[in-house]
């Protein structure tokens, strides 16, 4: 009857506002929590077919739970570099364990980017889930597959071993003197200078005039090879008696480190021309291109130089920027003298891009790529089963996950050093707390009511 029909009414009322209690609870809870999504209980009524004209049944009230998944939080900085935030749509594809795992493994997504390294050098955030992303090839790009969630790899920012980069450029900043005086044999009808018989690489390995020629000013360049072993080449200068123009030669010290068809070590050899107002001329006459690039090649049969044998090392070319190197009136001087390669280096720390390119960072200036984060995209990102650890699983109702890379395809970029805030408003939930606690008062108000009624019911008989 009716008196039934309202105290189950009232009963569905104290059901449901619970379940809206436990909601704010939990979104109270997790005011704090690294990119928690709030929990709602909206109320939706009960309808009973009336079987008596005249007479109303009620039907009550039902608690439908809402995750605001899709909802973004604040993006704020952090001072640690690991931490992640997704500025727009997506999740990052974390896993419960970092090694060992198969096809057969759940593979999670969470937006939560409190991302550290663990003793075992992966990322891993507070949750204790794993950062996936797509390893780097051997060329250096990555294999970016939308759909197939085995071609990630937890990411590790340890086992790397040291870097090393060859040099490949090397720029000279130096001021030559126009003033130089000649040496005797220098001002004569005939040089004694020759770059096969008489050379400065012969002079710097111990051989005296005129079997050698004694250079007017010389400089070093270091040169880092394959495997990280630093090398002394030095680049020689002789004024010629021609205006303008001195000779120059390029010789590894010590000349056992080269295997070459000069003598002592000898690289490169050439001319140096500058232009009237001091300006080196790289022009067509000008100054010797052999003298900018240097190719050290094995594989030329000793037609040109190449590193020793019994070092093991590569090929290298070598391009030598001498733009910077100028005639003056003055005491010829070495202003710089920069060169991109670098010996061995450990690790010292980890940057990721707004690409979501993870790369370690080594204590010779050197950047390795090691990974790029994937970003996984839903439909209906509201649809997707929650799971501890503020993670999300799967669901048909959520629609086909696809996987992007960061910043394009609708997916948001990645924050470095940030973390994106809890969607909690307290004050909100606040206030639901105090209009659900009236409401479940009032429904308990109504099973009060239900049962005088009863009792006045059942006192009729007396």
């Amino acid at each position: 009857m009716s008196i039934n029909s309202a105290m189950l009414a009232g009963v569905s009322g104290l059901v449901a506002n619970s379940s809206a209690l436990a909601a704010i609870s939990d979104n109270i809870s997790n005011v704090n929590t690294v990119a928690y999504k709030r929990n709602q209980v909206n109320f939706a009524n009960i309808v009973t077919a009336q079987a008596v004209q005249g007479r109303y049944s009620a039907g009550g009230v039902q608690g439908v739970t809402h995750t605001y998944v899709s909802q973004q939080g604040l993006i704020q900085s952090s001072s640690r570099p690991t931490d992640l935030a997704i500025s727009g749509d997506g999740f990052f594809v974390v896993t419960q364990k970092p090694t060992g795992l198969t096809p057969a493994d759940a593979r999670e997504f969470t937006r939560s980017g409190s991302f550290n390294v663990d003793a075992s050098g992966f990322l891993v955030n507070d949750s204790g889930l794993y950062l996936q992303g797509w390893p780097v090839n051997a060329s250096g790009g990555f294999n970016i597959d939308p759909s197939n969630l085995n071609t990630l790899a937890p990411i590790n920012v340890k086992n790397l071993g040291s870097a090393v980069k060859p040099t490949a450029n090397a720029g000279v900043s130096a001021v030559l003197n126009t003033n130089t005086v000649l040496s005797a044999a220098q001002a004569a009808a005939v040089p004694t200078y020759n770059a096969a018989t008489a050379s400065m690489a012969a002079y710097a390995a111990g051989v005296a005039p005129p079997a050698s020629t004694q250079p007017d000013f010389t400089l070093d360049l270091n040169v880092v090879d394959s495997q990280g072993a630093s090398h002394k080449f030095e680049m020689a200068f002789s004024k010629t008696k021609t205006a303008n123009t001195w000779d120059a030669e390029i010789y590894a010290v010590p000349a056992s480190d080269v295997s070459t068809a000069g003598p002592n070590g000898q690289i490169a050899t050439g001319q140096v021309v500058f232009n009237a107002d001091g300006s080196i001329n790289l022009g067509l006459g000008g100054t010797t291109p052999a003298l900018m690039s240097l190719a050290l090649d094995s594989s030329a049969g000793g037609v040109q130089p190449a590193w020793a044998t019994g070092l093991g090392v590569a090929a290298q070319n070598i391009s030598i920027d001498l733009s910077n190197v100028t005639q003056q009136a003055a005491a010829s001087t070495v202003n710089n003298i920069t060169n991109d390669g670098a010996g061995p280096g450990n690790i010292v720390g980890v940057q990721v891009d707004t690409h979501g390119v993870v790369s370690a960072v080594y204590d010779n200036s050197q950047i390795r790529k090691i990974a790029k984060v994937a970003v996984a995209t839903f439909p209906n990102p509201d649809a997707l089963k929650p799971v501890s650890g503020n993670a999300y699983q799967v669901s048909i109702p959520a629609g086909q996950m696809v996987l992007k890379d960061p910043g394009t395809g609708g997916a948001g970029q990645i924050s470095p050093s940030s973390l994106e805030a809890s969607t909690v408003d307290l004050s909100s939930e606040f206030t639901g707390l105090i209009s659900t606690q009236k409401a479940y008062t009032a429904s308990s108000k109504i099973i009060t009511t239900a049962d005088q009624m009863l009792n006045d019911l059942i006192n009729i008989v007396r």
